[in-house]
Order: C-alpha cells, then structure tokens, then sequence
C-alpha cells in the first residue's frame, strides 16, 4: 500500500486519508458493478466493458446510491476493465478517455449527494490482460495502460486507487508503482489460484453463479470475521448487491441509510408474530 503522509482539506474541514481512517477503524467499501450491470442487462459477460457508464450513467449513480445507503465508507469509480485493451476487443478504443472520466465524473457527484456522510472516492485499475511475464515488451504495454488510468483518477481528485484481480506478481507491481508515482495511496487485492474449479465447460463461472451466492448473513458473518481478525478494509465485489453490503456494515456497528428498512418478520402476515395479524393467515400450510 502506498502512503501519503498528510491529510487533506476539504473546504474548512480536514479530511482524513485512508490510512488515517484505517488505523481508527473499519472501512466498507462495496463494489461488484461489472457483475451486477451485466445481471441488469446493461454490459456484456465476456467482454465484460462498462459501456453502461456512457450509454446509461443514470444507472451507475443509482447503484452508487444503493451502495452508499448501505453503508459503504467508499464509492469506487466504474473504471474496471474499462481499459484500453478491454475496449480494443470490441473495437471502440476510442472510448477510452470519456470512459474512464465519464465513471470518474459519477461517482465524485454519487458522494456529493451525500454531503453529511464522510465518504471517500476511489479510482481503480484491473488486470490489463496483456501482461506476458516472458515478455519485456508487454511490461511496458502494461505500465502506459496504468499510468494513464492512474492520472485520469488523479485529475479527478480521487482519495485512493485500488488495483484489483491481477493474478501476475510483476504486473502488480508496476500497477502500484504507477500508483505511488502519481503521490496516491494504493490498494492491491491479488487473484490467487486456489484449485477453483467453477470456469466454463459447464458455464458456472461467469453467468450461472446464482445458486452459489453467499446470502446477506453469511457475507455479515465474514465482515465479523473480518473485524476480529483485524482486517479494516473490508470488502465485497462480483456478485455483491446493496442487501450485502448492508447485512455486512450493521455486523459491524455501522448504521447504515438502509438500515431503516432493515427486515421486521415479526409484522409478516404469516410468519409474524404481531398480536394484531390474522390467526388464519397463520395457519396457512405452504
């Protein structure tokens, strides 16, 4: 993780950075728009490019919005696999800067929106998916691919850059270097090979997951995991929505926007337990 030994001014209020705030407590940061737009019917699996920041940006705030009232600390840009190899596969590389400002731009207005929560916005970079550790000539191919989405974050004003699902040592690193040579902190998650065994031949991964989800209370459970282990940065990605994230922040003493609507059984016509419900409803056999 890079740092960045100051914090900053906002307005006439001094904002703390993410490591500041790491060291006084846990940080939710939700995420998961690639998945959860291509379940939306707004991007294609595959290819996966989020075209849908261009074409229907209204749709990305609202999934911020959704994210933020559940309890989310960070509002991460949808730059993911928005990059220049990703968009030459399906002939629009010409997209690539409006893009990468386009999802930059929704969220830094996402978390204007909120003005009394103290909510931080990060840019993000993904494995580039040209990096060939044997050759030197796509080491440098990747780097440009980061240092250009890395100073369009910081143009932007972002808090921090993660750099996510790179499985290659050396591509890493030069993600992160990008990122401390821009003076920004730096987040990096790595794909680890753990014998998973769900990619195509029976098409599970990535567009029939839906029976292995984790439910909102097995995600609450990790986030508590999470806490006792020490571990403040505390996320969810592919497959996340706005019901996980909220289970996950109140497990750990947040009370998220959501929380207001939190589940109430007790008033279910059925299932409840409020004296005034029906007793015939109750008796119902499903």
């Amino acid at each position: 993780m890079g740092c960045k030994q100051f914090n900053e001014m906002k307005g006439d209020v001094m904002k703390k950075d993410l490591l500041t705030r790491l060291n006084e407590g846990p940080i939710m940061c939700a995420e998961g728009y690639l998945f959860a737009m291509e379940r939306r019917g707004y991007l294609s699996a595959g290819p996966f490019v989020p075209e849908v920041v261009l074409e229907h940006p209204e749709v990305v705030t609202q999934l911020h919005r959704e994210f933020i009232r559940a309890g989310s600390d960070v509002v991460q840009a949808f730059t993911y696999y928005g990059h220049r190899e990703k968009l030459r596969i399906i002939g629009k590389e010409h997209l690539l800067e409006p893009m990468q400002k386009g999802a930059l731009k929704i969220a830094k207005d996402a978390a204007a929106e909120f003005k009394d929560l103290d909510l931080m916005v990060c840019g993000d970079v993904a494995n580039t998916n040209v990096f060939d550790p044997g050759d030197a000539n796509t080491h440098k191919q990747c780097q440009q691919m980061y240092e250009e989405q890395v100073a369009w974050a910081k143009e932007a004003g972002v808090d921090f850059v993660i750099a996510e699902t790179i499985n290659w040592t050396e591509e890493m690193k030069i993600a992160l270097k990008a990122i401390k040579d821009a003076g920004l902190i730096a987040v990096c998650n790595f794909i680890t090979d753990h014998g998973c065994n769900c990619i195509p031949g029976d098409n599970a991964f990535p567009v029939a997951l839906d029976n292995l989800f984790c439910n909102r209370f097995e995600m609450a459970e990790f986030a508590k995991d999470c806490v006792q282990n020490k571990i403040n940065f505390i996320g969810i990605c592919c497959g996340a929505e706005a019901h996980h994230v909220r289970e996950m922040s109140v497990a750990i003493g947040k009370k998220p926007i959501s929380m207001k609507y939190m589940p109430d059984m007790s008033k279910h016509f059925h299932h409840g337990t409020d004296k005034s419900l029906k007793k015939v409803n109750k008796e119902i056999k499903y």
